[in-house]
């Protein structure tokens, strides 16, 4: 597989969108660099699992099997249970950002980033932590610029649930395709 910006993007939104309702508090809480650094190394411990327990996969499975990881993102669109939002508290801002958005989001992050990266390259999954990390200070930096927007607030409590489901089923589809699993059952038809 070849590394797929877009997929890598639709994969950081979409996995992270719930969480940006609680970067509006946290940015409220604590400074920006203090939220972008504990948000940002939340990213790199997750993505960091996600990448070598597929790699672990891929050892002893044909890559066109691992394809049926993509009912892991299906699956957490499926779902129906809500993120534990309560204030997380601790001594260090980093920390306090670090722990709250591995609890909010190591299930989906470690679920949806798995299948995603289990057939990348050394190389690519380096890629991905500099697209991720780019991705987590933009996203930091728009979210301070937009969160007080009465008509921002309104839209993600009334469809991010929807969206952010719809953007899971899309990314399981495609680990279905990218796999080989598609094709591979296509030949036994």
């Amino acid at each position: 597989m070849g590394l797929n910006y877009w997929l890598l993007v639709l994969t950081f939104l979409s996995v992270n969108l719930d969480f940006f309702f609680m970067l509006i508090f946290l940015l409220k809480k604590y400074r920006v660099r203090q939220v972008v650094v504990g948000y940002l190394l939340g990213n790199i411990i997750l993505l960091t699992a996600s990448f070598f327990i597929g790699k672990t996969l891929a050892l002893f499975l044909p890559e066109w099997l691992l394809g049926v990881l993509g009912f892991l993102p299906i699956w957490m669109a499926l779902r129906n249970d809500d993120d534990d939002d309560a204030d997380r508290t601790s001594s260090s801002p980093v920390l306090s950002v670090l722990v709250t958005y591995l609890s909010v989001c190591a299930g989906c992050n470690l679920s949806i980033f798995l299948p995603v990266l289990a057939g990348e390259t050394m190389l690519h999954f380096l890629m991905t932590l500099g697209l991720v990390g780019v991705l987590t200070v933009a996203v930091v930096i728009v979210i301070k610029l937009i969160a007080d927007v009465p008509v921002v607030e309104r839209g993600m409590a009334a469809h991010g649930e929807r969206l952010m489901k719809v953007c899971y089923v899309l990314i399981g589809l495609y680990v279905f395709w990218d796999s080989g699993l598609i094709s591979h059952l296509m030949t036994l038809i």
